[in-house]
C-alpha cells in the first residue's frame, strides 16, 4: 500500500470553554457574603503549521478528527479555570487549505506558516462578574461556548526546485534514480509510477530537489488518466525538464511529445510555460527517432553531467528571480454588528456574533439569567433591528439555537 497520500479531508473543532460557577462567600461572621463564583477557561485553538519534517498526509487517512482541550470549569472564592491548552497539527510544507466549497483559505508553503483553523470557545463568567448595584446576590453564571468546528479540504503540492514532465515510460524514474538517491518503481509499462517522488541531486558544489510527476498524457488537463492527481504538483517547481522519449512505443515523433506535453501544462496553469525549462531526449542509447537537442541515456548515465550542469545554472537564475512563492493566510475578522434576515419558512434570523454569543452563554432555565439575556439583547440593538426588518407581534425569531416569539415594543 502507497504511503503517500497528497489529498485527505480533516476536522477541527477548537476545544469547549469552561462554565463560570455560582458561588456566595462563606466565611464566619459574614452572614450574607457577595458572589465570588471564578470564570470558566478558554478553550484551546486548533493550529495548522508546516513543518519540513511531514512527508505527507497519510495520518490524516484513516485518523481524520483533530480536537483541542477543552477549558476547566471556574469555582467559588474567584478561581477561575483553566485554558485550554491549544493544538498544533502538522502538515508538510506546500500544503494548500479549502472549504468543502472550494474556496482557498490557507496556504502554507514554507517550514513554520500557520494557520488558525478553530477557535477555542470563550469560558462563561462567573456569577461574581455580574455583581451590579441593581444585582447585588447574582444568582446565576455564563455557560461555556462550544468550540469551533468544521471540515477542511488538504491538498498537497510538493516544493521542488526542478520538475521532470514526460509521458508515461519517457525514463523519468530511471533519471532520478540516476541522478539522486531517490528509488521509485521503475519497469517497462505505462504508469509504473503512482505517486511522485522526490529526489536530492548534488553536483560539484550545487544542491537541489527534482520531483519524479507520474507521465502524463494527452488531456491530462481534463483529467483524463492521472490528470490533475499529479499535474498540481508541477505547480511550485521552479524549472522543468520536458523529457522526450527517443524510442517511443508508439512512434510519436519528439517534435509532437513536447508539443503535447506544453499544450497540457498550458491548459492546466497558462503561467507554467513561462517557468524556465529544458527540452532533453532520453533513451539515446536504443533511438528509433531522431532528435536535434540535447539527448541523455539514463539507463548507461551517458549526457548526465551536461544535464545537470545546465540543470545547477537554471536553478541557480530561478531561486535569484524575484517572485518567490510565499505561504499566505486568509484573516476571518471578528464579525461586528448585528444583521437580520428571514429564513425560508418566514422566521426571522438573528445574525452577529455578540448577540449569538450572549444566548449560547445563558442558563435559559433561570429567570434572572433570561432578563439579563433580554436586557443585552436589548442593549445590541437586536430589537430596533427586527423592528427596521419589519418584524410583527407573533413572529418567530431565532437566535443561534434559541427560538423565541417576538413582541413589538410598547
Amino acid at each position: 500500500m502507497t504511503q503517500f497520500v497528497d489529498e485527505a479531508q480533516l476536522n477541527v473543532r477548537g476545544g469547549d470553554g469552561g462554565a463560570g460557577v455560582v458561588a456566595f462567600r462563606r466565611e464566619a461572621h459574614v452572614p450574607k457574603g457577595g458572589p465570588d463564583g471564578g470564570d470558566g477557561g478558554k478553550g484551546g485553538d486548533v493550529w495548522l503549521c508546516a513543518n519540513r519534517n511531514v512527508a505527507s498526509l497519510l495520518s490524516f487517512r484513516d485518523h481524520p478528527h483533530r480536537k483541542a482541550t477543552s477549558g476547566t470549569h471556574g469555582k467559588g472564592q474567584k478561581r477561575h479555570g483553566h485554558t485550554g491548552a491549544d493544538l498544533v497539527v502538522d502538515v508538510p510544507e506546500g500544503t494548500t487549505v479549502r472549504d468543502f466549497e472550494g474556496e482557498l483559505l490557507a496556504d502554507l508553503v514554507h517550514h513554520g506558516d500557520r494557520w488558525l483553523a478553530a477557535r477555542g470557545g470563550r469560558g462563561g463568567r462567573g456569577n461574581a462578574r455580574f455583581l451590579s448595584n441593581a444585582r447585588r446576590a447574582p444568582s446565576f453564571a455564563e455557560q461555556g461556548e462550544y468550540g469551533e468546528e468544521r471540515w477542511l479540504k488538504l491538498e498537497l503540492k510538493l516544493l521542488a526546485d526542478v520538475a521532470l514532465v514526460g509521458f508515461p515510460n519517457a525514463g523519468k524514474s530511471t533519471l532520478i534514480s540516476a541522478i539522486s538517491a531517490a528509488k521509485p518503481k521503475i519497469a517497462d509499462y505505462p504508469f509504473t509510477t503512482l505517486e511522485p517522488h522526490l529526489g536530492v541531486v548534488r553536483f560539484q558544489e550545487h544542491e537541489f530537489v527534482v520531483a519524479d510527476i507520474p507521465g502524463l498524457i494527452e488531456g491530462a488537463a481534463e483529467g483524463r488518466g492521472l490528470g490533475h492527481t499529479f499535474l498540481r504538483h508541477v505547480e511550485r517547481a521552479r524549472a522543468l525538464v520536458i523529457l522526450l522519449d527517443l524510442a517511443p512505443v508508439d512512434d510519436r515523433a519528439p517534435d509532437e511529445q513536447e508539443r503535447v506535453l506544453l499544450d497540457e501544462l498550458g491548459r492546466y496553469r497558462p503561467e507554467l510555460l513561462k517557468r524556465p525549462r529544458i527540452v532533453v531526449g532520453n533513451k539515446a542509447d536504443v533511438a528509433t527517432q531522431s532528435f536535434e537537442g540535447m539527448q541523455i541515456s539514463a539507463a548507461t548515465r551517458a549526457g548526465l553531467d551536461d544535464l545537470l550542469g545546465n540543470l545547477a545554472v537554471l536553478v541557480s537564475e530561478a531561486r535569484a528571480a524575484p517572485g518567490e512563492p510565499e505561504g499566505f493566510v486568509v484573516l476571518r475578522p471578528e464579525e461586528q454588528g448585528i444583521s437580520v434576515t428571514r429564513e425560508s419558512d418566514g422566521a426571522w434570523r438573528v445574525n452577529g456574533r455578540p448577540a449569538e454569543r450572549a444566548v449560547a452563554l445563558a442558563d435559559l432555565t433561570n429567570p434572572e439569567a433570561l432578563s439579563y439575556v433580554q436586557h443585552r439583547l436589548h442593549r445590541l440593538g437586536v430589537e430596533r433591528a427586527l423592528a427596521r426588518a419589519g418584524a410583527r407581534d407573533g413572529d418567530r425569531v431565532r437566535i443561534g439555537s434559541l427560538e423565541l416569539d417576538y413582541e413589538e415594543e410598547a
